[in-house]
């Protein structure tokens, strides 16, 4: 009896462990392809800030976003994220602060400041899409983010292509990695539960 079932738990084993591969691949695959075309407005996911200044993949991010903003691709840009613990400004509240710094003017931006989590970042930017009547949008994160990101966005009716930021902070081959684990595990509980 213990022979077949440790044949079959093998079995089960290595199809769980092809499928993660095969996640990572179409996560890393989608991330390696820029689709940016002409939209309405680059909607910037959140990350990081240390009080008034965003932190290095923040930066990147909206730095990205402000190019496109610049080549005439996007009209508005939409910064997305919340306060976080005991933070004096929200996360969109320091990436339009760096934007307007950057020259983009004042009625280019929009902002959101409630959302803690990439699907809150996405329902609350559609919120603004839909008040001031966009209805397409570049969708900017680090590259293997964005897989789960056009999922959410698909499912809350956002009309979006994805532009991944092409010198994204994580460069070494862990901080890829853990990154990658991070979003297979990510993407397979959005899947399984709608959050």
């Amino acid at each position: 009896m213990r022979r077949p079932l440790g044949k079959a738990l093998a079995a089960v084993l290595l199809v769980v462990f092809g499928w993660l591969c095969w996640s990572g691949y179409v996560i890393w695959s989608f991330g390696a392809q820029d689709a940016a075309k002409h939209s309405d407005c680059a909607l910037v996911l959140g990350a990081a800030a240390y009080g008034a200044n965003p932190s290095p993949v923040f930066e990147e991010r909206i730095r990205h976003a402000i190019e496109l903003h610049r080549r005439g691709l996007v009209s508005k840009i939409v910064f997305t994220g919340g306060h976080a613990d005991g933070a004096a400004y929200a996360e969109s509240e320091v990436a339009a602060r760096y934007a307007l710094r950057m020259g983009v003017p004042p009625h280019d931006i929009l902002t959101e400041t409630r959302s803690q989590t990439t699907q809150q970042n996405l329902a609350e930017a559609k919120v603004l899409m839909d008040a001031a009547a966009l209805r397409s949008a570049v969708i900017v994160s680090d590259p293997l983010h964005l897989k789960r990101a056009a999922i959410m966005a698909k499912d809350l009716g956002i009309a979006a292509v994805t532009s991944p930021t092409a010198t994204s902070r994580y460069r070494s081959t862990g901080a890829q990695f853990g990154f990658l684990l991070r979003e297979i595990y990510f993407l397979h509980h959005y899947l399984l539960t709608g959050h």
